[in-house]
């Protein structure tokens, strides 16, 4: 395979079967996944009911980062993979670099996926669960090698299965809030809120895939709104969902639980906990399949730049074969070091930063108007200040 990543998109070696509902449910899937099944316990451990606080700001970071993405891709359309973006922004060298850091980023978010199947599963009592969720990789691995119209299906049937129950058993808890849950009852601070921060803005990240796979869109003028859409749906999912959760079980029995919204459902509603509980295990293979399609795809679009026979090179079916099977294998390998929920979300949210950040310097240096340049200004300011708290924090 030669020429530029722009050529190679054109002459139409990609299977062009991704439509609007599959972006959505692409950029829902990666963003609703572990992080909403596992966090708000970690956080309401940290912080109590002001950990709703940091949903609030993370909330507001990642939609002016979604904002800043969907400006720039706009003038990209099909040539937008994020290669050519940074590159034209930035430049090749610095492209490369932001490039590597968004691969490393996913792999360390599929890795954590596997982690929230695995603690998931425990609540099941399923011991051995590293070889389980090494399992379900290589099966999501093999179904995206098959071809994007089998993986866009899969992503919609799981997606549909997370977000109706995941509405529902918010509905089923903002009954059984009681004012006393919501009373603070562990000392606020400021380090208490900027660590409840870092580990909150694991659930959020993820939005930007829907406008990764350009080469197998039907339509690019769709990503801005899926984009929009996949953030409206995301922050109000998650908000009124910890709200009902601390309302309705308190912020004690959240923490000491590795599977929160089971315990809370199970607390509430008889032999609920177990469906919840699958219903986790449902969105997270959503996820770990939408970080797949986005880490092979980034990996590919750098193959195709850089000449890399290996990773530039598209199967029969139309899908980065290889790309595929390097993700997935060194996320498996990497589960052997580490199979620690947090720390692999940490892990995964300081190096996507820094592209974020890059989405939006590039909308401040690519637009005039005072209003886009403030939003990306914004955009940018928090999410440095939260990478910067990070590194003083750890």
């Amino acid at each position: 395979m030669k020429g530029t990543g722009r050529e190679t998109i054109e002459e139409g070696t990609f299977r062009r079967s991704l439509g609007q509902l599959e972006l959505v449910s692409l950029g829902i899937g990666g963003t609703i996944g572990s992080g909403i099944f596992v966090v708000p316990g970690i956080a309401a451990g940290i912080l109590g009911p002001a950990s709703l606080v940091a949903w609030g700001i993370v909330a507001v970071s990642a939609t002016l980062v979604m904002v800043s993405l969907a400006w720039v891709f706009a003038g990209f359309g099909r040539n937008g993979t994020f290669f050519a973006i940074f590159s034209t922004l930035f430049g090749r060298k610095a492209a490369a670099i932001l490039v590597s850091l968004y691969t490393i980023s996913s792999v360390f978010g599929i890795a954590t996926i596997a982690a929230g199947i695995g603690q998931y599963l425990s609540f099941f009592g399923i011991g051995h669960v590293l070889a389980i969720e090494i399992l379900v990789i290589s099966a999501f691995c093999a179904i995206n090698i098959a071809g994007i119209s089998l993986s866009g299906m899969m992503e919609n049937i799981l997606t549909l299965l997370k977000i109706l129950p995941l509405v529902v058993i918010t509905a089923a808890l903002l009954p059984f809030m009681k004012v006393e849950n919501l009373v603070q009852d562990v000392p606020f601070s400021f380090m208490g809120l900027f660590s409840t921060i870092i580990i909150v803005y694991w659930p959020f990240t993820g939005f930007e895939i829907s406008a990764i796979p350009v080469g197998e869109m039907r339509d690019c003028r769709a990503v801005a709104r899926s984009l929009c859409i996949v953030m409206v749906t995301v922050t109000a999912i998650y908000l009124l969902l910890n709200l009902a959760l601390i309302g309705s079980t308190g912020c004690a029995t959240l923490a000491a639980s590795p599977a929160p919204l089971a315990t809370a459902a199970s607390r509430l509603f008889p032999y609920s906990g177990t469906v919840v509980a699958l219903v986790g295990i449902f969105a997270m293979l959503s996820a770990m399949n939408a970080y797949i399609v986005a880490a092979s795809r980034v990996m590919h679009s750098m193959g195709v730049e850089y000449h890399i026979k290996g990773l530039a090179r598209l199967n029969r079916q139309g899908t980065p074969g290889f790309s595929l099977v390097l993700c997935c294998g060194v996320t498996a390998l990497m589960l052997f070091f580490s199979n620690e929920f947090s720390r692999l979300a940490i892990l995964s949210v300081i190096t996507i930063l820094v592209p974020y950040i890059s989405f939006c310097i590039g909308a401040c240096i690519t637009f005039r108007e005072k209003s886009r340049r403030i939003v990306s200004g914004a955009g940018a300011l928090v999410s440095v200040i939260i990478l910067i708290l990070f590194f003083l924090l750890h």
